[in-house]
């Protein structure tokens, strides 16, 4: 089952996974860090599925429609042709947002008489028990779960168990949990699908784009949507646990999470994009969980309600992502001592005070937790921890981490200018003092760069964010010396690792899809437009048929791999790609 092979569909509370064969291969209710119920991507025999598909066994073929985040499969097959409409409800409805945890699954013929077959095997969560199943006259029930999960369909409940049958006329399925379906099904799921198409092709009206890479950065603004948790604001890193770095690697995590270090990405991406609702949402996560550290021992990462509670465990029952174990749940870099955190939740604060719309968000304790982060990452600044890579080896004074509690100084300082001008020289001093620092411990006269660590002699893709942050001027010999050793060092077929280096799991065997984003970024902001258009052109070229980014990509294999859709991937392509695309002005 090939990544690439998988459309997203969601609604800000629950996601889905749907392969072209059409079976939703993954899928986790009430809530994307919940227990699965379908999650045959780890588990292909017994993990559960919900199927609908050919009785003959074809792929289907995949695509959006236009603008939106409702998936069309479409079946060719030698009785009739036939399409499945995947969707989740999303659409303004009493003045708020209504996105019930529905999966609707609209099959309709297109010619011929298809037969299909339609099977709906729910699990009990990673225990994967097999729920007993209650049938009523248009309902089937499952028992066990923590909620009531019924499947609602027009499809007679003798053709539910997978028996094949001739599809002469529209059908309708969905999977509720919580309050069952009780309306005229077939009315209902045309309401739904024509309200949620309309929802979504006006929240990409309302995007920002550039010029060049408008269909790719309108699907990337799409996804990145779909990991808003909306109850809380929080984004999620992936939609998925355990899918590997590469095969045998070991690297398998859960990204279900917010990462605080995406923070500061993920609004800069919104801001791109025009769209203020999610950043003021995020921001109040971002407010809540430093609010309630009193202490400000921040943990990287956090449970899309706030909490911390992620301790790492692995199951062994599982096989994994074609049999690559282990299959893990929670995330031990939770426990971990990220120093960068503390500038990037600066950084994703600081537009409260120096952008005009956030004028509810400001208050004199914002104002003070804003100071009181600044100032720790002031005091964190070149002290050893695990980094943005979360090395599980001995800790160093990570160049990223300084570089990131620079930021934080920098930034701080201008919002101090405006809001605390007594406070103004304090972080004007302190960003002078780390930027000397970095440039006189992690300068690397053998890579004649800046090195991973101070004092090291590796090479790390994350320093190209040297560049985009402005730590030192666009026309400085050394950012312009460290962009062309990461080119020249990490770089294969193009496509840019993280790093070299032994990380406790042997050195990365595939690229890091953000890597070369950054890249991009960091050639536009320096100058070197034609270079950094020619790397976006190439990049854009590996994009899944959907439109869809993994967090990892083989460039020998030309196979995606890692945790899928990845949140980053796609905000640093939105980032990449307003930076290396030409202005409206000298487009129109």
């Amino acid at each position: 089952m090939r990544l690439e092979d998988l459309g997203l569909v969601g609604n800000c509370q629950f996601s889905a996974l749907i392969h072209r064969g059409g079976t939703v291969a993954w899928c986790c209710l009430p809530r994307f860090d919940s227990e699965p119920l379908f999650s045959s991507l780890l588990d292909a025999e017994g993990g559960g599925r919900f199927e609908i598909a050919p009785e003959s066994g074809e792929m289907g073929e995949q695509r959006y429609l236009e603008n939106t985040n409702v998936l069309e499969t479409r079946f060719e097959t030698r009785a009739g042709a036939f399409r499945i409409l995947d969707f989740a409800p999303r659409f303004s409805q009493f003045d708020r947002i209504f996105r019930p945890t529905q999966l609707f699954r609209i099959v309709e013929p297109l010619e011929g008489t298809p037969r299909i077959r339609v099977s709906c095997e729910p699990r009990l969560g990673w225990s994967k028990g097999i729920p007993d199943r209650l049938f009523g006259s248009n309902h089937v029930r499952y028992e066990g779960f923590a909620s009531h999960l019924r499947l609602t369909s027009d499809v007679p409940a003798s053709y539910l168990g997978g028996q094949p049958f001739a599809l002469t006329a529209r059908r309708h399925l969905v999977l509720s949990w919580g309050a069952p379906v009780e309306e005229a099904l077939a009315p209902l799921a045309s309401r739904f699908l024509g309200e949620t198409i309309r929802y979504w092709q006006s929240w990409v009206k309302h995007c920002n784009v550039p010029p060049a890479f408008q269909r790719e950065v309108i699907r990337s603004a799409l996804v990145l949507k779909l990991h808003c948790f909306e109850d809380t604001g929080a984004i999620v890193a992936a939609m998925t646990t355990s899918l590997p770095e590469a095969p045998g690697s070991g690297r398998t995590w859960d990204y279900r999470y917010c990462w605080l270090r995406d923070a500061y990405y993920s609004l800069g991406a919104f801001r791109l994009l025009g769209h203020f609702e999610e950043r003021e949402h995020f921001v109040n996560y971002l407010f809540d969980i430093a609010g309630g550290a009193p202490d400000l021992n921040l943990a990287p990462l956090y449970r899309i309600d706030g909490r911390s509670d992620l301790g790492e465990s692995t199951l062994p029952a599982w096989p994994g992502y074609e049999g690559n174990g282990p299959v893990r749940v929670g995330n031990a870099a939770a426990e971990h001592l990220q120093n960068d955190i503390f500038g990037e939740m600066v950084l994703a604060l600081a537009p409260v005070y120096l952008d005009e719309r956030f004028q509810a968000e400001r208050s004199s304790q914002a104002l003070a937790l804003l100071t009181r982060l600044a100032r720790r990452a002031i005091e964190v600044a070149g002290s050893p921890d695990a980094g943005i890579w979360e090395y599980r080896t001995q800790w160093k004074p990570q160049t990223f981490s300084t570089l990131m509690c620079w930021a934080g100084a920098d930034r701080m300082a201008r919002v101090a200018k405006v809001h605390a001008p007594a406070l103004a020289p304090e972080f004007e001093k302190a960003a002078a003092t780390i930027c000397a620092q970095i440039v006189r411990e992690a300068w690397s006269e053998k890579l004649d760069a800046f090195a991973s660590n101070h004092g090291g002699n590796d090479l790390d893709a994350s320093l190209l964010q040297m560049a985009t942050l402005r730590l030192l001027p666009p026309d400085s010999p050394r950012i312009h010396r460290t962009i062309d050793a990461i080119q020249d060092g990490l770089s294969r077929d193009g496509w840019l690792y993280r790093y070299r280096a032994d990380d406790g799991f042997g050195s990365p065997q595939v690229a890091f899809v953000i890597c070369s984003f950054w890249l991009v970024e960091a050639l536009a902001r320096v100058g070197r437009l034609d270079e950094a258009r020619r790397h976006m052109d190439r990049i854009t070229g590996a994009l899944s048929p959907l439109g869809l980014l993994a967090e990892d990509y083989d460039t020998g294999a030309k196979r995606m791999w890692g945790n899928f859709p990845q949140a980053y991937s796609h905000v640093g392509l939105i980032h990449a790609a307003f930076a290396a695309s030409p202005p409206w002005s000298e487009v129109l």
